[in-house]
């Protein structure tokens, strides 16, 4: 029974999860489910003797079925804002570039991070990418991890509270996003299911960056559109989602010394500003540009964790199609524009 003993801590993570999520839906933070699990597991693990371990074993599938979901949204009524899209969706670039050399500079010249460490730690890309490629380009991996984890935690608890605060819009978890489990077609069910499967093992063979949520996202985007299924998946794995993304993040601290967290999250406190003075002048352009919804501007341009940022869309009912596809292009530019100016960061003679 050596893998009860082993399953039994990441069982305690998500209960302990699930109680901080309750707390958080009584003082009516927004979104419980997964705030309140990271600060229950946030202030669980400095406890040694409750024995925790993270479900990032469930992340995987919890992405699967996010991009079913994010695929339901696309139908043909998209082509009639492609134009929008499209002159949304170019600025992408500049964003990643202006955020990673305004970062670089910060990290570098201010915090005297050395160049390669600078470089990763400012890059708007995901997390396991982010630390892969550091680590394969030897730069400060130990660094680029606490930097980047900041990051999206910083992005992931005050773009709810804005969010709410500029649209009204309640997130305190009372409000059914979709159709209750018992009111599901259990048929439909099946085919997202099996669609989440191949998506997910059809992305992973392809190597896709963020495979796990966008080959479910292609698939999903078919047999909605096609009229296959309709119904989406339940509300109440909405909420599990969320207590899974939520209770691994709240690990991000594990190990840390509270003096060495304190540190961090000054050091990152100065490059969150500078993310959010170009993110506010990127969604100002977009809203002038186009007719999208602002919240749907301000997500699709919030650098923060691809899952975490489509869940808080699919939330707040944004523009799916239009926040999923922005996330996508940023990843897809951020895996190609890193390894491209890392060899006029080495040292001449390492080129």
């Amino acid at each position: 029974m050596q893998w009860l003993e082993g399953f039994l801590p990441v069982v305690a993570s998500l209960f302990i999860g699930v109680l901080g999520a309750i707390v958080f839906s009584f003082i009516h933070v927004p979104l419980p489910w997964l705030l309140g699990a990271i600060v229950a597991i946030a202030i669980a693990s400095r406890f040694p003797k409750i024995s925790l371990r993270s479900p990032k074993m469930f992340s995987a599938p919890a992405r699967a079925v996010l991009g079913i979901t994010i695929g339901s949204a696309f139908n043909p009524t998209i082509l009639h804002y492609l134009e929008d899209f499209i002159s949304s969706i170019v600025l992408i670039l500049p964003f990643v570039l202006l955020t990673t050399f305004c970062g670089m500079l910060y990290y570098w010249k201010w915090l005297k991070f050395d160049k390669m460490t600078a470089y990763f730690s400012s890059m708007p890309g995901g997390l396991l990418e982010m630390v892969t490629l550091a680590e394969a380009m030897g730069a400060n991996v130990y660094k680029v991890t606490m930097t980047q984890s900041v990051r999206l935690l910083c992005i992931v608890f005050t773009l709810p509270f804005i969010i709410q605060a500029i649209s009204h819009v309640s997130l305190d978890g009372r409000v059914s996003i979709t159709q209750p489990l018992l009111h599901s077609d259990p048929h439909d069910m099946v085919i997202l299911i099996v669609c989440a499967l191949l998506g997910w093992w059809g992305a992973l063979k392809l190597k896709l960056p963020g495979g796990t949520m966008l080959g479910p996202m292609i698939l999903g985007a078919f047999v909605y559109g096609s009229g296959m299924v309709h119904s989406r998946p339940p509300s109440e794995i909405i909420k599990l989602i969320q207590l899974i993304l939520g209770t691994t993040v709240g690990f991000v601290f594990v190990g840390v010394k509270a003096k060495e967290i304190v540190k961090i999250l000054g050091q990152t406190l100065g490059y969150f500003v500078i993310l959010a003075m170009i993110s506010a002048l990127f969604v100002f352009v977009v809203t002038e540009m186009t007719e999208f919804p602002l919240v749907s501007i301000l997500l699709a341009f919030s650098p923060g964790g691809q899952s975490e940022m489509n869940l808080i869309a699919i939330i707040v009912a944004a523009n799916l199609p239009y926040v999923a596809l922005h996330h996508i292009v940023r990843m897809f530019l951020v895996m190609s524009v890193a390894p491209v100016f890392v060899k006029y960061l080495r040292p001449k003679g390492d080129r």
